[in-house]
């Protein structure tokens, strides 16, 4: 059996591997379940352990980087590996979470068939969502995912917080009614129905100047007459994404990167004001 090779060496564009930023070339990256104990000692286990064993094939002193679950990153090499997990020699750790004035982005998305909704799950979280909640809408094809599809979103979830360096992977909640989603809105939260004919998302946006938006995407059908005035009368703003007919994940997406990218925005020129 070959030797497992150093990450320096390793050019692999997937989660988990070592990735390029601004020139500066990262360490691979991978999810604890547990914070560093108190000799500095990390584990990678489970699925985690094969993706650095097996499939990257890192060496022993080889540099990594782990995300525990309060979103803390530690950099670190690897010590040695035991049978069902890799110890990892903490050299340094920095907390990475958001600031509390950063912009909360919640997308609650109709539940759509098979790989679609990997798709849905694993793009909103690149793009910084930080919820996703899983509309079963009347029109809505899917009724119940069921347990390892849900346990399936999950990961997709951590392996793209991985892959956009994101410093906390995106919550994926259990699937949620149209009456229950509209009460659970957070207060002080702009709640925004996508709506074909809605007055655009950007404008909306920039109206707003909201600190945690909320965005409901419907199903291929798109909510039914009840579900929209529903969410009316509880205050959704209706909100368009252009002129075409979008599937319903494409649509997700969509709003999601047009958010994040506005939020974004404002947040920078907010900080630059207050440094001036």
């Amino acid at each position: 059996m070959s030797q497992p090779q150093d990450a320096s060496r390793m050019d692999d564009g997937r989660d988990g591997a070592s990735a390029t930023l601004m020139g500066v070339s990262l360490p691979p990256r991978f999810s604890i379940a547990r914070a560093p104990d108190a000799t500095r000692r990390a584990h990678v286990e489970g699925a985690e352990l094969h993706h650095m064993r097996t499939v990257l094939r890192l060496a022993v002193d080889a540099r990594v980087s782990l995300l525990d679950p309060a979103g803390v990153e530690h950099r670190g090499i690897i010590d040695r590996y035991e049978r069902d997990r890799a110890v990892v020699r903490i050299e340094s750790s920095s907390s990475q979470s958001p600031s509390p004035a950063r912009t909360r982005i919640i997308l609650a998305a109709a539940i759509v068939k098979g790989p679609r909704m990997d798709f849905v799950i694993e793009k909103a979280a690149e793009l910084g969502a930080s919820e996703l909640w899983p509309i079963v809408s009347a029109r809505g094809l899917v009724r119940s995912p069921g347990a390892d599809r849900l346990a399936r979103w999950g990961r997709l979830a951590i392996a793209a917080a991985k892959q956009s360096q994101s410093a906390i992977a995106m919550e994926v909640r259990s699937p949620i009614g149209v009456d229950d989603l509209i009460r659970g809105v957070p207060p002080q939260t702009l709640a925004v129905i996508c709506a074909r004919g809605g007055a655009p998302l950007a404008g909306v946006i920039r109206r707003s100047r909201p600190r945690a938006i909320f965005i409901a995407v419907g199903p291929e059908g798109d909510f039914d007459d009840d579900e929209r005035a529903k969410a009316a009368n509880a205050g959704f703003v209706a909100a368009g994404l252009g002129p075409n007919r979008l599937r319903s994940e494409t649509a997700a997406v969509a709003a999601v990167s047009i958010a994040a990218g506005l939020l974004h925005d404002a947040q920078g020129s907010s900080e630059d004001g207050e440094t001036e």
